[in-house]
């Protein structure tokens, strides 16, 4: 028996659970198939516990520097067990939330497959067949693994949110967003923490001059950054003692291969999409990355069949997931603009483009910068390190990418987000909306006040 719905989704992480309730919230008939737990990614393995680890991470610091607000503080003791508890607490909350939020919508716990019947792509769950109008793909993405010897040694970042304890000294493999954030959070709790990059810079996606500052920032704070170096290799050293047990990592950087010995090693290269079982036998084609095609509609190349979030490629963030459903389904969505955020100790976000990817594209532009320092909220906050930079057209005045390092960064970059999306000048931003004082948001109005020349 064929059960016909008028939607099926796969994956019930951002890019599904919201839009299954939102569907049927307006009448349609939703199934939402899930093989784990609902949140996907995001809520159970990403988004929220790291951001959980890095409110306590973030505790800790603040308590050392207390003296610094008047606050003297005769010891303390971080405890990560704790921390993770708590983490796993929050997860169980929102999921919880999800579970009320998709009472109307049929829930089933299982692995789907496809495979076409006729001309209908037809879902295969717990020994039962469905079908639909509109199948939307939302499987999400997992971590990436480096092809190298040893790289089973290393911890993914699911290993890692599963850990009730911190290593004494860990090698980050990758400084991405993901690295970098684990590395603040390491490096907080009292691990030594080396990351290693095989890019020139971490955070390669993000403006260099961001990238830069924070690597000062977090040296500061004890981990050691080795870019344009290529992990080749990880060995297990085990003495006769099991408490000296330890990792060899070897790479291949500006001197030639060096070592280094860590208790542990994290591999954070990246992710990969998660594909349904039966994906390509029903002619749905991929990109030469192993991303599924889609046009600008989010449809795969088989009509009706649609694919959201990670499993694109097209930008591997939750809330760009949630933005590609609503397109999926018919809403007008501005996807030319999504910010970006990077949860360390200082804060990075960005939107827009970079001054590298201006400058490969032959963009005229300009720029302007506002540095935390002379923002009073920032100073009184004890958070003066940073700067909020704007790239505009000369000629229109228009924003092309704002990037922001410092307190609240990922907060701030909303307002930037919403000005590039509505076509504000950088005179209007600076001379026609009014901002408060004392914020931190008067950083982006300060940067966008430049000479109209």
């Amino acid at each position: 028996m064929l059960n016909q719905k008028d939607l099926i989704i796969i994956g019930a992480g951002p890019g599904g659970y919201e839009i299954a309730a939102e569907a049927a919230a307006s009448g349609r008939q939703v199934t939402l198939i899930e093989k784990g737990e609902l949140g996907g990614t995001c809520l159970n393995r990403g988004c929220i516990p790291t951001k959980c680890l890095c409110a306590s991470a973030s505790t800790i610091l603040t308590i050392k520097d207390a003296a610094k607000y008047g606050v003297d503080v005769d010891g303390f003791t971080a405890h990560y067990d704790r921390a993770a508890a708590r983490m796993r607490q929050v997860v169980d909350q929102l999921r919880s939330g999800i579970e009320s939020l998709l009472r109307p919508v049929e829930v089933i716990k299982g692995e789907a497959t496809l495979n076409k019947v006729g001309e209908q792509v037809v879902v295969n769950v717990n020994g039962e067949q469905y079908a639909a109008q509109q199948l939307l793909i939302a499987t999400g993405s997992k971590p990436a693994v480096l092809p190298i010897e040893g790289a089973d040694l290393a911890m993914t970042s699911d290993d890692f949110l599963r850990l009730d304890h911190v290593p004494e000294s860990v090698a980050i493999i990758g400084g991405g967003v993901i690295g970098m954030e684990f590395a603040s959070i390491l490096a907080a709790f009292g691990a030594q923490v080396t990351v290693i990059e095989f890019c020139p810079e971490i955070l390669p996606p993000f403006d260099k001059e961001v990238a830069k500052r924070l690597r000062t920032a977090l040296s500061r704070r004890g981990v050691k950054t080795i870019v344009g170096a290529g992990v080749k290799s990880l060995r297990a050293v085990v003495p006769e003692d099991p408490a000296m047990r330890s990792l060899e990592v070897t790479y291949a950087g500006k001197k030639g291969e060096e070592t280094i010995s860590c208790q542990a090693a994290i591999m954070a290269v990246g992710r990969r999409p998660v594909l349904p079982n039966g994906l390509t036998d029903c002619g749905i084609e991929l990109t030469q990355r192993g991303f599924i095609e889609v046009d600008d509609q989010m449809q795969t190349s088989v009509p009706g069949v649609y694919a959201v979030g990670d499993v694109n490629g097209l930008c591997m963030l939750a809330h760009a997931a949630s933005a590609q459903a609503r397109v999926a389904l018919g809403a007008e969505v501005d996807l030319d603009y999504i910010p970006s955020a990077v949860f360390t100790m200082p804060e990075c976000a960005m939107v827009g483009l970079t001054e590298e990817q201006c400058q490969a594209e032959g963009i005229d532009y300009a720029k302007n910068k506002a540095m935390f320092a002379g923002n009073g909220k920032a100073l009184a906050m004890g958070e003066g390190d940073g700067f909020v930079k704007v790239l505009y057209s000369p000629a229109t005045r228009l924003l092309l990418g704002v990037h922001i390092i410092g307190p609240h960064a990922a907060d701030l970059v909303a307002e930037a987000t919403a000005c590039m999306a509505e076509g504000a000048t950088v005179d209007e931003i600076s001379e026609s909306i009014v901002h408060g004082h004392p914020t931190l948001s008067e950083a982006f109005m300060a940067a966008c006040h430049v000479p109209n020349i």
